[in-house]
């Protein structure tokens, strides 16, 4: 894999740490990385095949008794490229061991149960790379902006989204928390965008237009999200998202360093080899 245009592991430059200030964050920055769109396009295609291979060693581990497990949860405001990033690094790996799931307004019956039900119904099995499109942050993001629960609720929620993160990592799951940070301005480009061309009309919703008029409200209930429940077992990282480009190799550089350090590897063969071929030439 080619690592010409990564000046340094962009880890410690996204993560959320103490003292962090999300309006300090330049949402048209490319921390760490040295080069342009193409050289991003580059990365992002040499990268593809030792991701894939990582992802296929993790699911055969499973296959062999292994719990280990990834979650990768992406929140970001409309039009961030939440997609995108599914699309261009989840999607060079095999369907088999990836698991994506979008979280929308919550439906009657996941209203009768806590907030995390639903989504401990979508967690990944072991082997697995599960992607949350939208996540239980929701319940502390447009929850509080629209004050759909009360404020006490809200607040009791962020201790449990941490017990509830320690539990997983605790039962084998490696979590990366991305939001996927945009500017203002690049929004309404990318609205304006849906709204002049008719293949992306689909993707125009003109609640987008409700929600962004209440951009301060969210980027404050995004600070409070990400100060108090980045953890060591769940870190959040901010990836500037103005650059399509960017957000996609360096989303793609979080999960491939955490694929790294879990190191999974073939499982043994528990038949004699030389005997099956044996067997095989003799058929």
């Amino acid at each position: 894999m080619s690592k010409r245009h990564w000046e340094s592991d962009p880890a410690p430059l996204l993560a959320v740490s103490t003292g962090f200030d999300l309006s300090k964050v330049d949402p048209s920055s490319t921390p760490a990385f040295s080069g342009d769109k193409h050289d991003g396009q580059s990365v992002l295609a040499d990268a593809s095949d030792e991701l894939s291979e990582l992802q296929e060693r993790l699911y055969a581990e499973s296959r062999s008794g292994g719990v280990r497990r990834v979650l990768l949860v992406l929140q970001a405001m409309d039009t961030a490229g939440k997609g995108g990033v599914i699309r261009h690094v989840v999607g060079a790996i095999d369907p088999q061991g990836s698991k994506v799931y979008g979280f929308k307004k919550p439906t009657p019956e996941e209203l009768e149960h806590d907030f995390l039900w639903r989504i401990r119904r979508q967690l990944p099995g072991a082997g697995v790379i599960g992607v949350f499109d939208r996540s239980h942050y929701e319940d502390v993001l447009i929850a509080r902006v629209r004050s759909l629960a009360p404020a006490e609720v809200i607040e009791a929620r962020y201790g449990q989204i941490i017990a509830f993160e320690s539990e997983l990592a605790a039962s084998g799951t490696t979590i990366i928390k991305v939001m996927l940070h945009i500017s203002p301005g690049e929004q309404r480009a990318r609205l304006a965008e849906r709204l002049e061309r008719a293949d992306k009309h689909w993707k125009y919703n003109p609640g987008d237009l409700d929600e962004r008029a209440l951009w301060p409200e969210y980027q404050k209930a995004y600070q409070v999200a990400l100060e108090r429940t980045s953890t060591d077992d769940a870190p959040w990282y901010v990836v500037p998202a103005d650059h399509k480009w960017y957000a996609r190799v360096a989303v793609q550089r979080l999960l491939l360093d955490a694929l790294r350090r879990l190191d999974p590897q073939w499982p043994a063969a528990t038949f004699d080899i030389e005997e099956e071929k044996k067997r095989l030439a003799e058929s």
